[in-house]
């Protein structure tokens, strides 16, 4: 059973796995998509997305954090290139989403063995989807109060002329 056990395995012991998801990011970051399967691809986020918190982290903190989280990076990529690229280019494109950097869409299945395919792209280097919408500031808004408030329109109230007195006035409107 598999009760508590949250990584997928993939098949694999645990150095085959760790290599080939730092192979696979290391190609994320290079070249912005990768086509995998389904099951990778879904790791691979998991795997992906702290990596690229921590540098978008590392640029918005002092040089003793940036290094910090620079050094926790190279620890689990193991590639110097993808991490200059992921600590100048991708953090600044993704400086100011707060998380879900990277999408999933799958492709449909594979000639040679059936394994259900996918593409795995980083959401801010996407110049399709992002060409058509602009770029707006959202802000976040608390669930409790806040909505537009509707006016009840004011009651029309009868005036008395001069020649009637107030229990004629009372008369008239407990008849209507």
């Amino acid at each position: 059973m598999r009760h508590g056990k949250k990584i997928n395995h993939l098949g694999r012991k645990t150095a085959h796995r760790k290599a080939m998801l730092a192979n696979m990011a290391c190609s994320l970051i290079e070249h912005k998509r990768i086509n995998t399967t389904v099951a990778k691809a879904k790791a691979l986020k998991q795997f992906v997305e702290p990596l690229i918190t921590k540098s978008k982290a590392a640029n918005n903190q002092s040089a003793e954090k940036g290094t910090h989280n620079r050094r926790i990076v190279f620890k689990s990529l193991r590639d110097k290139n993808a991490i200059t690229e992921l600590f100048s280019v991708v953090s600044e494109k993704v400086a100011d989403r707060p998380g879900g950097y990277t999408r999933i869409i799958k492709l449909g299945n594979r000639l040679g063995d059936n394994a259900d395919m996918a593409m795995i792209e980083l959401v801010d280097f996407n110049e399709i989807y992002n060409a058509d919408k602009p770029k707006k500031k959202t802000t976040r808004r608390s669930r409790r109060g806040g909505g537009t408030k509707t006016e009840t329109p004011p009651v029309a109230v009868e005036a008395k002329t001069d020649s009637q007195t107030d229990a004629e006035v009372k008369a008239d409107d407990s008849e209507e």
